[in-house]
């Protein structure tokens, strides 16, 4: 994807439900979020990532948060062009629940099955 100012951007695609759950979050969460994935679309690394190795490598988290909850995004970026939302979630505590991990996982192996096939 290239902008107006021919800045070429990476693709970013959801898997699951992960779109559908970051419209739930608050505007300013989503605002925070979508300027980090903007970031991660010019090839630029945010301050709020951090490695995910638990599920795989090339697998990063986005995170913010209010006083309500902690919001995070799990991403995968191995393709060259491409960025894959694996996961969107909030929680109450620090600990990532082993639930959220397994379903980040789970669909990060989709992806790669895909990959493989030739198929995005």
């Amino acid at each position: 994807m290239i902008t107006e100012e021919g800045l070429k951007l990476r693709a970013v695609y959801w898997e699951g439900d992960s779109l559908k759950v970051l419209r739930t979050f608050p505007d300013a969460i989503r605002g925070n979020l979508g300027h980090d994935l903007f970031l991660l679309q010019q090839g630029k690394m945010p301050l709020s990532s951090r490695p995910m190795v638990t599920i795989g490598p090339s697998v990063f988290e986005l995170k913010d948060s209010d006083e309500r909850a902690w919001y995070r995004l799990i991403y995968y970026t191995q393709v060259k062009e491409r960025i894959y939302v694996l996961h969107v979630f909030g929680k109450k505590s620090r600990k990532t629940s082993k639930t959220d991990l397994r379903t980040a996982g789970l669909r990060l192996k989709k992806v790669q099955e895909r990959l493989r096939q030739g198929r995005v």
